[in-house]
């Protein structure tokens, strides 16, 4: 318990005496200094009690001196009587009280060094017993991180210390485990201090003040992925002791993470044998050794996922799906093929639709997506959902459905800058006939491919008669040394005409 003025009132060998009435005695004391000067303000930090006989006290700065100390944060003034005073006087007593300042009337047999040693052995006795409880209630963190149920336990035990929330939160920001049960719900509100957090190395740790309420928010991790997220609650300040705890409990949850997830790395080779024998459709020789994982197979239909991005950035994609599986209690399958995460989830229910904010919560990947299959169709729906991720990344876009490629048009297939050069090279020689001569030659071809190839309607609007217009396609075929009666030509030749922007 902090020491206050009211415990060294109530410690009968220093003889203090209150001589205040409204100012409150129950602010902690952070020490005691001693001070004759007329204005010791500059020299104090808050939350002292300070000692003086009054030697520089002058009568018409009472006022003054008393509101300088409680504008300064001094909780308390000691007064020692017998010296410069024989008493107390009257209005620095009115002044203390107007200012919330308690007086205390310290007797000329009691000397200032015996309120220091109280005081200074009050602090090491609260320091003492702070230490103390950090010291056994990480043991207590440490006990559960072993047992089982962690890391619920270890969440829970941790609020109850507190005397507030706690929140475990996966590398997707969904809640895993929760102390009390409510605290879920705090979860949306920490949705911008989470991204924030995981573009920074971990741990990474923020504080969050709220009226009444101190939120600290830390990532849970080693290198450069992140695991997860604590978050804890509780009224008022943390104080150091507190901070300690919730660090400890920070780092037994990622040693708890690192755990399971190097299980997951150690079953990396096993998983890609796996789906390789999905692809093959042996299906039956699949389901028993994913059992043995502790797994189950995707209900069919199946939807496939896959997931582009640096080694880091897939392992880090493979931590969502697995925290968001779990969470929602969904089978999933993931497992690399060459250089790519193949994710395979049910494509019923809400896991598939958890997973579309995946390059949200991992940056930089990319995802694409195939149509719902059956088992034996799973070959076609990797593929599909491959070219769907190549397709997004060289669209710059983080995500792409194979069924939303036929909708975009040829033209967005493509990349924009190898286009642009294939247009420039193939229509070079009409651009420069263009430049030496009002040939036209460029326009008159794209209209006529609008039109076609009828010389009429092409004519008509370039407001040119047929028989010029057959001079310059003519003319065209000749610098181009292509049959442009060739529909693969026209094909080439209207791409080169209309390439792609992006």
């Amino acid at each position: 318990m902090p020491v206050s003025v009211a415990t060294l009132l109530d410690t009968s060998s220093l003889g203090l005496i209150l001589h205040t009435r409204q100012a409150p005695v129950d602010r902690a004391v952070s020490w005691v200094h001693v001070s004759e000067l007329p204005d010791p303000a500059p020299f104090l930090e808050g939350g002292e009690l300070l000692l003086t006989t009054g030697l520089s006290l002058a009568p018409e700065d009472t006022a003054g001196y008393v509101r300088r100390l409680a504008a300064a944060g001094v909780v308390g003034l000691g007064l020692g009587t017998g010296l410069s005073h024989a008493e107390v006087p009257a209005d620095l007593v009115a002044a203390a009280d107007e200012h919330g300042l308690a007086v205390l009337e310290v007797p000329r047999q009691t000397p200032f060094i015996a309120l220091s040693r109280t005081v200074s052995s009050a602090l090491a006795a609260e320091e003492y017993a702070a230490v103390s409880r950090t010291s056994t209630v990480q043991r207590e963190l440490t006990r559960a991180a072993v047992a089982p149920g962690a890391p619920g336990t270890v969440v829970d035990r941790l609020a109850r210390h507190l005397g507030g929330w706690a929140l475990l939160l996966d590398a997707a920001g969904t809640p895993l485990e929760s102390a009390p049960a409510s605290a879920r719900g705090r979860a949306g509100a920490l949705t911008a201090a989470v991204d924030r957090l995981r573009t920074a190395r971990p741990p990474a740790g923020a504080a969050l003040t709220q009226p009444g309420e101190t939120v600290l928010l830390q990532s849970l991790g080693t290198g450069a992925r992140v695991r997860g997220f604590l978050a804890v609650g509780r009224p008022g300040p943390f104080p150091a002791g507190d901070r300690h705890v919730v660090n400890a409990a920070a780092l037994l949850l990622t040693l708890r993470l690192e755990q399971s997830r190097a299980l997951d790395s150690g079953t990396a080779a096993l998983r890609a044998a796996i789906l390789q024998l999905l692809l093959a459709g042996q299906i039956a020789a699949a389901a028993p050794v994913v059992e043995a994982l502790g797994e189950e197979l995707p209900d069919e239909p199946v939807l496939a996922l896959t997931v582009l991005g640096s080694p880091e950035q897939r392992a880090a994609a493979v931590d969502v799906v697995s925290d968001a599986a779990a969470d929602g209690r969904r089978p999933v399958l993931s497992a690399e093929l060459d250089d790519v995460l193949v994710v395979l989830v049910p494509a019923d229910g809400p896991l598939a639709a958890r997973l579309a904010v995946l390059p949200d919560r991992v940056p930089g990947v990319v995802v694409g997506s195939a149509p719902p299959v059956p088992w034996a169709r799973l070959p076609d729906a990797v593929r599909q959902a491959r070219q769907a991720a190549e397709h997004a990344r060289a669209a710059g876009r983080p995500a792409t459905a194979f069924t939303d490629l036929a909708g975009q048009g040829l033209s967005a297939l493509l990349d924009p800058q190898a286009t642009a050069a294939f247009a420039e090279a193939a229509l070079a020689p009409l651009v420069a006939a263009d430049r030496a001569g009002p040939g036209d030659l460029v326009e008159s071809l794209r209209v006529w491919l609008a039109a076609h190839g009828q010389w009429e309607p092409a004519a008509a609007r370039l407001g040119v008669h047929r028989h010029t217009l057959r001079k310059r396609i003519r003319r065209a075929e000749e610098l181009l040394d292509r049959d442009l009666d060739s529909p693969g030509a026209r094909a080439e030749l209207w791409l080169a005409l209309h390439p792609p922007t992006g």
